[in-house]
């Protein structure tokens, strides 16, 4: 315990909760509360989200279907290492825009999940966890067919590099050289209340594979049905996914727009995976390499104390908590999250150098 280093990260500000306008209010009151969010000053408003793009490439994962990849090489001179990296539930490689900013230089991989983003609709059948670990293999042996791997994971992306780690462990010490866990979790999601109090949670959480099923089903409808509501998802969205309640509107409309780009019954097929992810077996074969483990103190949907029992079973982890975050650190404190991985990749592959970076302050911290 005592060689592990520890990192809690308080931020100052308003009381996380729900105010009068909240999700149940009057449609009114609704967009109005939505308005005056988007009236304040937005040092966002002017970030090109989603338009970061690499050298793209096709890869094939072994039931056939297209995965969408792409690859920012770097600047020349650079070591031979790459960071890959994996997105989570409902969104798409664009979560990663920050870090893609902000470590210009290293050679990095991108890359959709099935049936998210640019990549192909897969088989319901192959929505699982397994699988998206074998998508990844593949995309390593396609985009990264030499030389040392970092692997960073956000939510259901930390669950497929947990799901490689279990299939192929030979990979890891030798290929994959550090691993990056962020809001992610090795089991037990089946106990996730979704935010909501605990026997509450208890109660709804049984009867959410069904409803989602039930969706599915009448995902063309729903779907629409999604985009006629804008004012509800911004602020559904801002409650669930995020902590800071001075996080910007654009991101939050960012986030909002990459989970409602998911179908329905995307969702749907993924949830029960989800719920039932158990990997816990493969944190040994991770614990071979230096690790770090990114978790939000108010995270609704992978609770921080998830992260702090990924950190306990790993003999090098880095754990750093963020108190006042949500569930996608990597837009809501993008700079921790920046300046985690670059630490990372100094214990991971001390031959690779970069210039040499102040810790932030807590407002560098939330917006890079």
């Amino acid at each position: 315990m005592d060689s592990r280093n520890r990192r809690r990260i308080g931020i100052v500000g308003a009381v996380a909760g729900v105010g009068a306008a909240g999700v149940g209010a009057a449609v009114g009151l609704r967009r109005l509360a939505v308005g005056r969010v988007r009236l304040r000053p937005d040092p966002d408003a002017d970030e090109p989200f989603g338009t970061l793009r690499g050298e793209e490439l096709t890869v094939q994962a072994d039931d056939d279907l297209p995965l969408h990849v792409e690859i920012d090489e770097g600047a020349d001179g650079a070591s031979d290492l790459t960071v890959v990296f994996c997105h989570g539930y409902c969104l798409t490689q664009d979560a990663w825009h920050y870090q893609r900013r902000d470590l210009r230089g290293l050679r990095m991989v991108f890359w959709d999940q099935r049936s998210h983003g640019r990549s192909g609709r897969g088989n319901p059948l192959h929505a699982t966890i397994e699988q998206t670990g074998e998508d990844l293999y593949a995309v390593l042996t396609a985009a990264v067919p030499t030389g040392p791997v970092v692997l960073v994971g956000h939510s259901m992306g930390g669950m497929s590099i947990m799901a490689l780690a279990d299939r192929r462990p030979e990979l890891f010490g030798d290929r994959v050289v550090g691993v990056a866990l962020v809001n992610t979790s090795c089991g037990d999601l089946a106990e996730m209340t979704l935010g909501l109090p605990l026997v509450l949670g208890k109660l709804v959480g049984p009867l959410a594979p069904r409803a989602l099923r039930g969706l599915g089903r009448r995902a063309a409808l729903v779907d629409r049905a999604r985009g006629l509501s804008a004012d509800l998802a911004f602020l559904v969205t801002r409650k669930m996914a995020f902590a800071d309640k001075q996080v910007s509107p654009t991101v939050v409309d960012f986030l909002e727009h990459l989970i409602r780009a998911t179908p329905i019954d995307v969702i749907a097929e993924f949830y029960p995976a989800l719920a039932g992810h158990d990997k816990a077996a493969a944190l040994k074969t991770i614990g071979r390499l230096p690790v770090l483990v990114l978790a939000g103190g108010k995270d609704r949907l992978t609770p921080a104390a998830h992260g702090r029992l990924i950190a306990e079973a790993l003999p090098d982890a880095d754990l750093v908590e963020v108190d006042e975050a949500g569930h996608v650190l990597p837009l809501e404190y993008p700079g921790v999250v920046t300046g985690a991985l670059r630490r990372l990749i100094a214990r991971a592959h001390p031959s690779h150098v970069e210039p040499d970076h102040d810790e932030p302050g807590h407002e560098q911290e939330r917006t890079a």
